[in-house]
């Protein structure tokens, strides 16, 4: 019963909405998805601890949306199964992939060598925009390439600590001017020290 209640934990259940409540109560909750190492792997318990608190604030509310369950499902699913090398970059992969499902997905056919990213507008300019939310020509090519990341190609992309800290950084700072805060993340602290 206590993995049930774990980070990224995937359920089923029954449940009966009612008025005037915004916490449901459960019955008949079951394992949806059999996990080998998500919840024995320190690494992968910070790492699915660190998104559940960055879908806890991005997900607040809405309608039902089955293309957001699939894909939260893969993605749950590959990091149980990811190596060592797999889980390095799995967060900012998650992440990138995670704003394309909310509908603010930077537009990477704007890209040009030289080129700043505009985080304002989610495009690739070739001068800098009259405000301050954009990446400078070096940060802005780093992001084009993590536009061409993806789960089964995330091991390739090699980072240092430093570097994935601003990556992660620059992701919620996007995050933040296109969604909702992201400031406040108590899980960032610790993941920054264990990736």
């Amino acid at each position: 019963m206590k993995a049930l209640a774990m980070p990224l934990s995937v359920i089923e259940c029954v449940s009966e909405p009612r008025p005037g409540r915004e916490i449901l109560s459960m019955r008949q909750v079951q394992q949806g998805v059999a996990l080998k190492s998500l919840h024995s792997d320190p690494i992968k318990q910070m790492i699915a601890m660190f998104l559940s608190e960055v879908l806890a604030v991005t997900l607040q509310g809405g309608d039902p949306d089955e293309a957001m369950f699939d894909f939260l499902v893969a993605c749950i699913e590959v990091l149980d199964k990811a190596d060592a090398a797999g889980t390095a970059n799995f967060h900012i992969c998650f992440l990138f992939n995670l704003a394309r499902h909310l509908g603010i997905e930077p537009d990477a056919s704007t890209y040009a060598e030289g080129s700043v990213f505009d985080m304002a507008d989610g495009r690739w300019r070739r001068s800098m925009p009259l405000h301050r939310n954009f990446l400078a020509t070096a940060d802005s090519e780093i992001a084009y390439r993590l536009s061409r990341m993806t789960f089964s190609n995330m091991h390739r992309f090699r980072f240092n600590r430093r570097e994935r800290n601003a990556i992660v950084d620059g992701i919620l700072g996007y995050y933040s001017l296109h969604y909702v805060s992201m400031r406040h993340l108590r899980s960032l602290d610790i993941l920054r020290m264990m990736l």
